[in-house]
């Protein structure tokens, strides 16, 4: 049997303050780089086999 999950802890102080930031001042992806993870994951989803 599986184990309760435990409640995510709230954060406070200057963790929370670096987090807010952090929030605010998202840095998009260049289109370049994104291109690079689309390709990576097709390549990963096309040599992967999982049994169903």
């Amino acid at each position: 049997m599986a184990r309760p999950i435990k409640d995510t802890p709230v954060i406070s102080g200057e963790d929370a303050r670096r987090f807010l930031e952090a929030m605010e001042n998202v840095v998009p992806v260049p289109d370049e780089e994104r291109e690079k993870m689309k390709k990576a994951y097709e390549w990963s989803k096309s040599i992967a086999t999982f049994p169903l």
